[in-house]
């Protein structure tokens, strides 16, 4: 039998704890990042009800003595690396999935450093040693039940489920751990009297296929027995690239959705730009108040790359799902790219047909043109010398910095 050789490790309200390790003096105190919208908080802050994407306005009266902290961009980075780099002289087989969490392939260390266990406590040691962070880790057999080990040993734990006791483990556990379970499927379990990952194994798997569909059905009945046969993956490539921006609740205007789609469509532009990639499938989603998320997506004849043609797709299909839904407050957006090819270049933007949001037309040609020419003042001056007008004077909630290092993954 497997050993629990795959680690989960997860820094702990990671962009919060770095606050506090710069200024010691809001340790114990209740911290959020971000102004006008919370981006993180401290687990202090968390007590009180204080969530990410939570107006500032509202986390203080949830949390009068609540502070508010900027943000260091270069911080999070500069530790985030250093971590990460420590998890490396562990093991060569690092999957980094975001800037504060990985998963980690130990099984072919343990000849030098012991057993998954004896290795976790000495990272989880020598980290915050190093950098002064807490880690949690969770370790078991099978990437899922890693991450939920960590899940479980958060705050600044270690949890290790050896092979043996698995669904011992597993099944008393809240359904929510499930990846795939959010408040919707929740609730929709919730009334069938599904309340555990124990009681979820229970049902049917034809039952669970009928309530929730035959994908999410099938996928959620594995993960409940821990059937999941991924592997760790060092070079883990994306199929896709997006961005995302959390918004205070507001009506969804025109020029709200316009201005904040054309960022996020810059960011996924110039990201793929420095690839050399293009993607065929531009796909949009929207956070409604009730944490219900639409999507609509569509897939192109070519793959483009240009800012402005990413904007111009993502845009309708906003306007789509807005009027189709009727949706009269949203509290995200965020746009992706997938059907990811390499060596995209001006031959791709030109073969887009006038049906295609215009992005084959002259004007989509001078665009395209135009977002190469940023792209090099860019790397020349620095991020902020040059945009586009609704990028540069719009409205920001959220700091780009914060954006790209929450998006940052190994594209």
């Amino acid at each position: 039998m497997a050993s629990a050789d795959i680690l989960h490790v997860d820094l702990d309200a990671f962009y919060a704890s770095v606050e506090q390790l710069l200024n010691p003096a809001l340790r114990g105190k209740p911290i959020a990042v971000g102004a006008g919208v919370v981006l993180a908080s401290s687990y202090e802050a968390k007590h009180y009800g204080v969530q990410s994407g939570m107006p500032t306005r509202q986390a203080r009266s949830l949390c009068p003595q609540l502070v508010t902290v900027p943000g260091h961009f270069s911080e999070y980075q500069r530790l985030s690396d250093q971590v990460f780099d420590i998890c490396g002289d562990l093991t060569p087989i690092v999957e980094r999935i975001s800037i504060d969490e990985a998963w980690l392939d130990v099984s072919g260390s343990t000849h030098l450093f012991g057993d998954s266990a004896t290795m976790a406590r000495a990272l989880r040691k020598r980290v915050l040693d190093e950098t002064g962070l807490p880690l949690s880790i969770g370790a078991a057999r099978t990437k899922f039940l890693a991450k939920v080990a960590s899940q479980v040993a958060k705050p600044d734990g270690l949890v290790v489920v050896e092979p043996d006791h698995e669904m011992e483990f597993l099944h008393p556990l809240p359904v929510r751990l499930v990846w795939g379970v959010g408040p919707v499927t929740q609730a929709k379990l919730a009334e069938r009297g599904v309340h555990t990952i124990g009681e979820l194994a229970q049902l049917k798997p034809q039952a669970l296929e009928r309530m929730l569909g035959d994908a999410a059905g099938k996928h959620l009945n594995a993960l409940a027995w821990n059937r999941d046969p991924r592997g760790v993956e060092r070079h883990r490539r994306s199929g896709s690239m997006g961005a995302q921006s959390a918004l205070p609740r507001q009506a969804p205007t025109d020029e709200l959705v316009s201005q904040t789609l054309m960022r996020l469509a810059d960011r996924v532009g110039t990201r793929l730009r420095k690839k050399d990639r293009g993607g065929r499938t531009i796909a949009i989603r929207i956070r409604i108040p009730e944490q219900r998320a639409i999507s609509r997506r569509r897939t192109l004849g070519s793959a483009i790359s240009g800012s402005d043609a990413i904007h111009r797709v993502a845009l309708e299909l906003a306007h789509q799902a807005i009027k189709e839904e009727k949706i009269h407050e949203i509290s995200l957006l965020g746009v992706s790219v997938s059907g990811l090819r390499e060596g995209t270049a001006l031959q791709l933007e030109l073969a887009l047909g006038q049906g295609e949001s215009g992005a084959g037309s002259d004007e989509g040609v001078r665009r395209w043109e135009l977002d190469r020419a940023i792209d090099q003042a860019r790397e020349r001056f620095g991020k902020e010398a040059v945009g586009h007008g609704g990028v540069v004077f719009g409205r920001q909630s959220v700091p780009d910095e914060f954006r790209e290092l929450a998006e940052k993954k190994d594209d």
